[in-house]
């Protein structure tokens, strides 16, 4: 198993920027592919971004691409996702999930990682 903790949510003003971190715990980090997913009030959990463990392919959600990189450092057991030109629709939780074995660019439903932190809030104000 491991265990995932997100942090740096917060309050900004459109146009801003924020770094989220979602820090593990447990079994190897390495071993498995982080992804970010966003859940605003009244809608469903939607990906925005993965990164795997080997290789270290990225791959984004069609709306976040240009503004949002994903990224990890192994030896922290840590991944970020840097988010730029914030927008208010990008208001919602922010989660952190985990999945072992192959992660491909059609991987973006929630039920295809088994692992969850417990979410972060980002809301943009404008």
């Amino acid at each position: 198993q491991v265990q995932l903790v997100e942090s740096g949510g917060g309050l900004v003003q459109t146009g801003g920027s924020l770094r989220l971190s979602c820090a593990a715990s447990g079994r190897t980090f390495s071993d498995y592919n982080i992804a970010w997913f966003r859940q605003a009030p009244g809608k469903e959990r939607a990906f925005v971004a993965a990164i795997t463990w080997v290789n270290i392919n990225r791959y984004y959600e069609d709306s976040v691409k240009g503004r949002i990189t994903i990224s990890r450092n192994n030896a922290k057991n840590t991944v970020y996702l840097q988010m730029n030109s914030l927008k208010p629709e990008d208001t919602a939780v922010y989660y952190c999930a985990a999945r072992g074995g192959v992660l491909r660019p059609t991987m973006t439903s929630a039920y295809e990682y088994n692992y969850w932190g417990q979410g972060t809030q980002v809301t943009v104000s404008s």
